[in-house]
């Protein structure tokens, strides 16, 4: 398998916090999310992914190459959409046209325009005049438009209303497509990663506590609501973790099928990701 993103045993350390021995392959074609609550870790590796901070430990590869060794081409080849704004406020979309086309010499002023015109972004109008919704959509057109192979894209949806979201989330689902280009998604709308991973890494207090298939995530992991006297009825080896929530307990377990067979009357579903993240950090572990 040939992967546009390798990340092997990444360690950054600060007064405070740790990223400790980070772990993350990133296949052709497939879109990884990556998820976690506030402070876990994720933009800390995001910045070590892109060389924006001295890692302490670890190597991180790009297209097979060692990120501080990527060539010029090699790094318009990278899409990024990080939470801060990387153009001055005093620019109109054909400023930013013009800018991007210096800039990149694989920018695709056509593609540019096609989803300036789609997303129906005002031309005449200057960046600081635009919602911070409207903003996060012309750095997902820009970061699009320059036929990058590899986008890492920081809390891309944010702000953004719903109907652009699916719209947004289906442009990713075509841009992999091709089986050549992948993305690395941080998010902490879990929906959209429900809707469009390949596979999900959670990380908490900078370690992964999770690294798995979106299809072993639905198949194997399920979430049983049940009521306080039914809890005891319920084997502890049957189920990893538990969640006291209002008036019921929450069972999680990463065998739905057996839980299913040995339990037939009850009523067991799938585990979304929001759900899982909340057992991770908050359920009791048996």
């Amino acid at each position: 398998m040939e992967y546009n993103l390798e990340v092997e045993k990444l360690t950054k350390k600060y007064q405070d916090f740790k990223l400790n021995n980070v772990n993350i392959l990133l296949p052709k074609g497939k879109i990884l999310g990556f998820v976690g609550v506030n402070g876990s870790g994720k933009t800390t590796t995001i910045k070590a992914i892109l060389d924006l901070i001295k890692v302490d430990n670890g190597v991180v590869k790009i297209f097979g190459k060692n990120n501080k060794k990527l060539t010029k081409l090699d790094k318009e080849n990278i899409g990024v959409v990080l939470d801060d704004s990387f153009f001055t406020h005093v620019l109109n979309i054909d400023d930013i046209n013009e800018l991007m086309k210096n800039f990149y010499s694989t920018w695709d002023e056509k593609l540019f325009y096609k989803y300036i015109k789609k997303f129906k972004i005002p031309k005449d109008k200057v960046l600081k005049d635009f919602s911070s919704g409207m903003k996060m959509k012309i750095k997902i057109i820009c970061a699009i438009s320059h036929k990058s192979k590899l986008l890492i894209l920081d809390e891309p949806t944010n702000g953004l209303d719903p109907v652009f979201r699916y719209e947004i989330l289906d442009i990713f689902n075509d841009y992999v497509k091709n089986g050549e280009n992948s993305i690395f998604i941080s998010s902490h709308i879990t929906t959209d990663l429900d809707y469009i991973a390949d596979e999900i890494i959670f990380i908490n207090d900078g370690k992964i506590l999770l690294n798995i298939t979106k299809k072993e995530f639905k198949e194997d992991f399920g979430i049983l609501e049940c009521l306080p006297e039914d809890f005891n009825k319920y084997d502890i080896k049957d189920y990893e973790r538990y969640l006291k929530y209002k008036n019921a307990y929450l069972l999680f377990t990463t065998n739905k099928k057996e839980f299913k067979k040995k339990y037939p009357t009850s009523e067991i579903k799938s585990a979304s990701i929001e759900e899982v993240m909340l057992m991770f950090i908050k359920g009791v572990k048996v």
